[in-house]
């Protein structure tokens, strides 16, 4: 067994003010692999920081060959409104989109302390099989890349939960972030 590493509120110091980061990701029945590396760096998240996954089931999607814009449409719209179920009210919403703004772990961090001094939750929406629709990303407060690559939605989360990690610690001045 390895040995575990410290929790980012364990640095010397840690000034931390209360926030929650829900994961609301579309899809369920992810590999063990997935729920492993997603749940390895939640449980790592200081008491103040804690994140949460809210598994959203992914709209029905019709026979092989039904697949067209319309479906893809009716499919998003279905989705974008088990999400907004979902979500905490006032809560800044960051949506996961593969044109969406890349950031450094620096820059996530800073932004993350800017929600932490305005207070409130924040909620990062992974979309699903079709992506998101027009409506959800529009309501974001940010759109957000992870990478330029296509990803699948279970490795989105995984190192979503890494970064929101790195970042937490970053500001508390663990050693986990090495630059």
């Amino acid at each position: 067994m390895g040995r575990r590493r410290p929790r980012a509120d364990q640095a010397a110091g840690a000034d931390l003010t209360r926030m929650k980061f829900i994961v609301a990701a579309v899809g369920h029945k992810m590999p063990a692999w997935i729920t492993a590396g997603f749940t390895e760096y939640a449980q790592r998240m200081p008491r103040e920081s804690r994140i949460e996954l809210v598994e959203i089931k992914p709209a029905v999607r019709g026979k092989a060959g039904t697949a067209g814009d319309k479906a893809a449409e009716k499919w998003m719209a279905i989705e974008a409104a088990r999400i907004d179920a979902v979500l905490p009210p006032r809560c800044v919403k960051v949506v996961l989109d593969e044109r969406g703004k890349s950031l450094t772990t620096v820059d996530l961090a800073r932004r993350i302390e800017g929600w932490r001094q305005a207070g409130g939750d924040v909620a990062f929406v992974i979309g699903g099989a079709d992506g998101t629709s027009p409506e959800v990303r529009q309501g974001a407060a940010l759109l957000m890349g992870l990478s330029a690559f296509t990803l699948p939605h279970g490795l989105c989360r995984v190192m979503l939960a890494e970064q929101l990690y790195r970042a937490v610690s970053l500001l508390a001045g663990h050693p986990y972030h090495r630059e």
